[in-house]
């Protein structure tokens, strides 16, 4: 799947973005999504307890790049602060991304853009905790 240099970038991509928020960013790389990848998605968020935040803002950014499929998903706090078709603009240009062969940078360009809009519903405040981890979570 990515190398070890690759998951570095893809972390500090995730460090950056949370640098100016309260929110909280995961990347979830699976190497094959055979179902719907939204649903997939939402059950990694629950299985990584995601929706334990203490302000409701966490997002989980779920892709198989092999199989050219990817998902985002906000829990309640980040849900109701977003408008309808940012998920998808994200989406439409992480898969851009991965159509050429662009794995990382693709994920890292949804990184930022999520941490774009997070940031402005959910500034950094004075003594945040990182109440979720940086690293890239592989699924086999």
């Amino acid at each position: 799947m990515l190398h070890k240099e690759e998951l570095n970038q893809l972390s500090e991509s995730i460090r950056s973005a949370e640098s100016h928020t309260s929110g909280e960013i995961r990347v979830c790389v699976a190497k094959r999504c055979k179902g719907d990848p939204l649903d997939a998605a939402w059950k990694k968020f629950r299985l990584l307890k995601m929706n334990t935040t203490q302000r409701r803002n966490g997002v989980l950014i779920y892709v198989s790049p092999t199989d050219q499929k990817a998902a985002i998903v906000g829990d309640k706090g980040i849900h109701d602060a977003t408008r309808g078709d940012f998920w998808e603009d994200a989406l439409a240009e992480m898969l851009s991304f991965f159509r050429k062969g662009l794995i990382v940078e693709g994920i890292s360009k949804g990184v930022g853009k999520v941490g774009e809009l997070i940031k402005v519903q959910f500034p950094a405040m004075e003594n945040d905790v990182n109440e979720l981890g940086d690293e890239v979570i592989l699924e086999e």
